[in-house]
């Protein structure tokens, strides 16, 4: 089947859409010990949350959000020295579990709008797409996705150089589905959310691919 894929846009975010939620803002109020009204705003939230912080040090405040978001993953020792590691280092970016990115990023990114800088500023960047496939219907799946943006972009690439075996389109390559945070799909376009570490936008070398397009559930056939 004959595809294009068009580059329509690339935006840079300091934030993934709707990651947190009301009820977050809640709880993350109630681990602080910050009795609110459940009818505060998002922006209200964010204003008590920057209070609360305010009495404690950066890596405390970030023991709290990690234990709440990742405490059936990570133990004790592990929140703890991410913790630390945080304030200086990338950790969304170079912590060895991928499928943890997201929420490490966004945990730093709240971090940072909290402490007003004291913690690395991180990016993940939205990649607009429209897909045009001749006698397809299928919404793409996020390994058929990226392995077809890996054409469009240059060899200094991470995920070139450290998935280059996995990018064949007759290799499974579960990993998409972490370097992928979030993928939205209405008609032929494509929103797709991930880190500029995964993928930069002076990484994009080309816009627009017409290329032979294959399908992941006929490979499985």
């Amino acid at each position: 089947m004959k595809a294009i894929f068009t580059i329509e846009k690339v935006s840079s975010l300091t934030e993934i859409p709707n990651y947190w939620s009301k009820e977050d803002y809640f709880a993350l109020l109630k681990a602080f010990d910050v009795p609110v009204a459940d009818t505060l705003s998002n922006d209200e939230c964010i204003e008590y949350l920057q209070m609360a912080v305010s009495e404690l040090e950066p890596n405390q405040a970030a023991q709290i959000l990690l234990t709440y978001k990742l405490s059936a993953f990570l133990n004790e020792n592990q929140i703890e020295q991410i913790s630390n590691d945080m304030l200086i280092d990338k950790i969304s970016e170079e912590y060895p579990e991928i499928g943890l990115h997201l929420d490490l990023f966004s945990i730093n990114q709240l971090l940072f709008k909290l402490y007003n800088g004291k913690f690395p500023n991180t990016k993940a960047i939205l990649i607009e797409v429209l897909v045009e496939i001749e006698d397809y219907s299928e919404v793409l799946t996020k390994e058929e996705i990226i392995k077809y943006i890996m054409e469009m972009t240059s060899e200094r690439n991470v995920i070139k150089r450290l998935f280059s075996e996995k990018l064949e389109h007759n290799t499974p390559f579960e990993e998409a589905n972490d370097i992928i945070w979030k993928l939205e799909h209405s008609n032929d376009h494509y929103k797709i959310y991930t880190s500029e570490y995964w993928i930069a936008d002076e990484e994009i070398e080309k816009s627009k691919i017409e290329t032979e397009f294959i399908s992941i559930d006929v490979l499985g056939e």
